[in-house]
């Protein structure tokens, strides 16, 4: 039987909120499922709460919300947060990404964690409502 894990967009307020309201949907209150996107992506994978099958769908909803709260200006201030432990050699691809979310362009953290979600799981896992 199918699961669903709900993520109620209007309680994205950053990125931080994400990985707490993603924690709570797969493994209840305080629950854990990535802290950042490599980690988000294993658990993806399985073995962090999702059913072994993969039997899973993940309804993201109110996911406008989500998407501005994820936007340009919170993408910036996550580049900025990587820079200080990022490895010299991206230093340059992270500062041109961080100059281009800066200018409210290129991709956000929405359209990462949504890009995530397709790569990791099975075609038609993530429901945006």
């Amino acid at each position: 039987m199918t699961v669903t894990y709900v993520i109620n967009g209007s309680e994205v307020t950053g990125l931080e909120r994400f990985w707490q309201v993603i924690g709570e949907a797969v493994n209840g209150p305080g629950g854990y499922f990535g802290r950042n996107p490599d980690s988000f992506a294993d658990c993806l994978r399985g073995g962090m709460g999702t059913p072994d099958d993969d039997d899973f769908v993940i309804e993201w909803r109110d996911h406008t919300r989500s998407a501005a709260a994820l936007g340009h200006q919170e993408t910036a201030r996550y580049l900025r947060g990587l820079q200080a432990r990022a490895d010299p050699g991206n230093l340059p691809r992270l500062r041109q990404e961080l100059t281009r979310a800066d200018a409210g362009l290129g991709p956000t953290l929405f359209d990462r964690l949504v890009e995530i979600i397709r790569a990791e799981t099975a075609p038609g896992t993530l429901l945006l409502r």
